[in-house]
């Protein structure tokens, strides 16, 4: 018999996953997305919300439906090989690779470089990452209590100081929103919609998942239904809030352009908005709550992929993966946020589909009695698709030509498949090889679905 939650527990749940989701890209690409879509950026915030608010809470939910113990577990329904390889490259695509030395970088711009000289940016961010990191790794090594304690008066804090300097914005804005730029004129909402991707939440979700499970769980819910609504709840408060404050920073972003110009992130667009309502002071405490939120942050990534990797080969310490996250994270990061953004966008373009689409298969599977082969071809197809577009997003960041088997590979795409121009060429394929590889299934099984054609 399940406890009944009540709508405290939810909040509480809530709020520790909106907790969890909520770090450095959360604050920049909405106030990038508002300067850049300007009078358009209502339609492109639909499309923002819906991959980084609403494909997260699927995420969370999908971990659950399938009843699946982690993403590897979800993941291996299409082959162990391919369940491995996709939650290593997820795991350090949240971290070392871009999530985490973005932490770093993020409350650099936000609550450093606002203070001291343009000729002093490259230094500065060499001695306050190496700082940084430095104590994101001690922390690492021993995470306690402390660390989650901080976090939990860090989430609202944060939420008080941003409340502060949206109502500000909403109350009296620094300007008109400003005419949209590049995709964001002809094509808000798609741009919104991959934009979205840069927040990593949905890629996030799928780890967080098992994290919202256990939380129930221990408050003496177990049955799966109960474990479902329950997930479904917590995960729509922490969705809600993750909603407002994105709303609230796009308008930020969109109104700022005429006081602060259009910037290359949406890192000064923050400091810049705060010191212009509050001043040094309102300046110098965003910069200090958003540096210790990221710095959070940053503990919590590198002991998950510091405790996934060891997992993964325990020969190798788990201290020894800590130091070895710690020190290329260091090394990305001063690389600067701009180039950062620059080379993530690539693998997300990459990343982003294989995963809505595994999402999708976790709820259609009951319908295909689980059967490897419906999941097997979907991601086949998906795969071949965003490769290509990886590549080709990767060529045009770098402003490179695309080598010639890759532009013949394109232009196919271009021709054949619907919304490619948009980053969404994925789409239909995958869903028509879900359709007809399911209808095989059950066509071969009698037309019944029936028990998983895997170990779960």
């Amino acid at each position: 018999m399940d406890s009944k939650l009540s709508m405290k527990a939810y909040l509480i749940i809530g709020t520790m996953l909106f907790a969890l989701f909520f770090g450095a890209g959360n604050l920049i690409f909405p106030a990038q997305l508002g300067q850049y879509a300007g009078e358009n950026v209502w339609v492109a915030m639909a499309g923002f919300l819906t991959t980084g608010v609403g494909l997260p809470l699927l995420g969370i939910l999908a971990i659950g439906f399938s009843k699946s113990r982690d993403l590897q577990d979800l993941s291996s329904r299409v082959h162990p090989v391919y369940g491995l390889l996709f939650t290593a490259a997820l795991y350090l695509t949240i971290g070392p690779f871009f999530a985490l030395p973005r932490t770093a970088a993020v409350s650099y711009e936000v609550g450093i470089v606002p203070f001291i000289g343009d000729g002093a940016v490259t230094a500065g961010l060499l001695i306050f990452s190496v700082i940084f990191f430095a104590i994101s790794f001690l922390l690492s090594l021993n995470p306690t209590q402390m660390v989650e304690s901080i976090g939990k008066f860090l989430a609202p804090a944060i939420l008080l100081v941003l409340g502060l300097l949206l109502v500000a914005a909403f109350v009296s804005p620094m300007g008109e929103a400003g005419p949209a730029q590049d995709g964001y004129a002809s094509g808000a909402f798609l741009a919104g919609f991959t934009e979205g991707y840069n927040t990593m939440d949905a890629l996030a979700s799928l780890v967080f998942g098992i994290i919202v499970i256990s939380a129930v769980q221990k408050m003496g819910v177990t049955s799966s239904k109960g474990i479902l609504k329950a997930t479904l709840r917590s995960g729509v408060v922490a969705a809600v809030l993750l909603a407002v404050v994105y709303t609230g920073i796009a308008f930020l972003g969109a109104t700022s352009t005429s006081e602060l110009g259009l910037l290359e992130t949406g890192g000064p667009v923050l400091s810049g908005a705060s010191a212009h309502y509050f001043g040094t002071f309102g300046a110098l405490l965003l910069a200090v709550i958003i540096t210790l939120a990221c710095l959070t942050t940053a503990v919590g990534l590198t002991v998950a992929n510091a405790e996934f990797f060891n997992k993964l080969t325990p020969s190798i310490s788990y201290r020894t993966y800590v130091f070895i996250f710690t020190v290329f994270s260091l090394v990305v990061t001063n690389a600067g946020l701009a180039n950062i953004i620059t080379y993530s966008i690539p693998v997300l373009m990459f990343l982003y589909p294989l995963a809505i689409v595994l999402i999708l298969l976790a709820f259609l599977s009951p319908l295909f009695g689980h059967d490897r082969i419906v999941y097997v071809s979907a991601i086949a197809v998906t795969f071949l698709i965003a490769i290509i577009d990886g590549l080709k997003t990767l060529t045009g960041s770098l402003g490179l030509a695309n080598p010639a088997w890759l532009q013949s590979i394109i232009d196919v795409y271009a021709s054949v498949l619907p919304l490619y121009g948009d980053g969404l060429g994925w789409l239909m394929p995958a869903l028509v090889a879900i359709v007809l590889s399911a209808a095989v299934v059950r066509i071969r099984k009698g037309g019944e679905a029936k028990a998983p054609a895997f170990d779960r």
